[in-house]
């Protein structure tokens, strides 16, 4: 007989990783929406903001490093076992980090900046790691889903601290002051890898030498991948089906700055409301691929999400009205938590069980390479463009991964679920 909610919410492995999701989501704000809001507000160029999507590539590229925080010991707080040695060893740095990017000034020295941003990216990108491999040990296979559930909500609550929150509080207390009070929330993670428990299973035998290791960690993995059918274009397809949200979400904060819209409105409508927006259409998209199957889902939000792009240029045209703010708000994040349901869904279906974690992690980082370096150009295409113009292009873009999607939902269908297979 499964367990209740209230007996799982005594056990503190899932409000650990509750709180171990809320220091997770707090960096990616500060090194994105809210760097760029700061840019902006700096008078810093649309070009140079575009490229701040090349921040993030440490996102894309964790896999490199991932073998020596599996393997390794933590340099510092040895006796706290690997997961909690290698946590406890990233977050203070991730915190003197964040405080450090507050401290800069973009409109003296931009690179500076950039440089620590770089850093902060880096640290979150690894505490990311620990984390996921945390979750993955400390939990048995039945209460996986709800600690990611868990952890989503702690994720997603930072988001909006992070990012609505921040803007709020640099109205009030200035730039610095709030990636001060974001430095000081990567304490709640740290706080929560204090209390606890270390996985109880012991690392897998591992092979002498680096060499063999990175061939079971990362070679082995992709190796299986790339031998199946059509993987080149499994790739193409998860690399592009996300490359218009990715250009038009990097100049949204210098779109709204450009229509007049305040630090304030914009917290509280593409924040706050964007957050529940966006939980609304993932709980949306679940209910959709339950009902009419991952393909049919993953075409209609697909669409959706490249049609949603088209209220940046409604909204362009009413100029600074909050009400057509909160609509292209509304239906860009709905439409993109609908998407989300269906395209991670999907991927996962993909994965070998072998290697279900390691392979996710280097198909989905890999495919997010192109979104940060092709969004580098984002702001140079809107320069160019004009806002209309480019929030069309940015509509059209998804149009290859669609086409790419019709032909791999034909040529490699997703598995029916098991009640369905006869």
């Amino acid at each position: 007989m499964p367990e209740s909610a209230p007996l799982r919410w005594r056990d503190r492995r899932f409000l650990v990783l509750l709180a171990l999701g809320f220091s997770a989501g707090v960096p990616l704000p500060l090194t994105a929406f809210t760097l760029r809001q700061w840019f902006a507000e700096s008078g810093v160029s649309l070009a140079a903001i575009g490229l701040t999507a090349l921040i993030g590539l440490a996102y894309s590229l964790k896999f490199l490093w991932a073998p020596v925080l599996d393997h390794a010991a933590a340099p510092l707080f040895r006796r706290w076992g690997r997961r909690r040695g290698w946590l406890a060893s990233i977050q203070p740095a991730l915190a003197l980090a964040i405080l450090a990017l507050g401290l800069t000034d973009p409109a003296a020295d931009a690179t500076l900046t950039v440089m620590v941003a770089v850093a902060v990216a880096f640290l979150s990108a690894s505490q990311d790691i620990v984390v996921d491999a945390y979750r993955i040990e400390a939990l048995a296979e039945r209460e996986q889903g709800y600690g990611l559930a868990c952890y989503v909500w702690g994720y997603r609550g930072a988001l909006l601290a992070a990012g609505g929150g921040a803007l709020a509080m640099a109205e009030f207390g200035g730039w610095s002051f709030a990636f001060a009070m974001c430095a000081a929330m990567i304490g709640v993670g740290f706080a929560a890898t204090i209390a606890a428990p270390e996985p109880g299973r012991p690392p897998p035998e591992a092979p002498p030498g680096w060499g063999a290791r990175l061939r079971i960690a990362v070679v082995e993995p992709f190796a299986d991948f790339v031998r199946r059918r059509h993987w080149f274009v499994i790739l193409a397809f998860v690399a592009l089906f996300k490359l218009g949200e990715a250009l038009a979400g990097i100049m949204t904060p210098s779109f709204y700055r450009a229509l007049g819209f305040s630090r304030l409105e914009v917290a509280s409508v593409s924040s706050v409301f964007g957050l529940f927006a966006t939980l609304a259409g993932a709980l949306a998209g679940g209910w959709l691929v339950a009902r009419i199957g991952t393909a049919r889902a993953l075409i209609l939000t697909g669409l959706g999400q490249m049609l949603s792009n088209l209220m940046y240029v409604a909204l362009y045209y009413a100029g600074h009205d909050i009400g057509w703010l909160f609509a292209q708000v509304g239906i860009e994040n709905f439409t993109d938590g609908l998407a989300d349901a269906a395209f991670i869904t999907y991927l996962s279906a993909l994965t070998s069980r072998a290697f279900t974690a390691t392979q996710y992690a280097l198909l989905s980082s890999l495919a997010a390479v192109p979104l940060r370096t092709l969004g580098a150009s984002s702001g140079w295409l809107a320069e160019m463009l004009g806002w209309p113009a480019f929030f069309l292009m940015t509509t059209f873009a998804a149009v290859p991964a669609m086409a790419i999607m019709l032909w791999l939902l034909r040529h490699l269908p997703p598995p029916a679920p098991p009640e369905d297979r006869r």
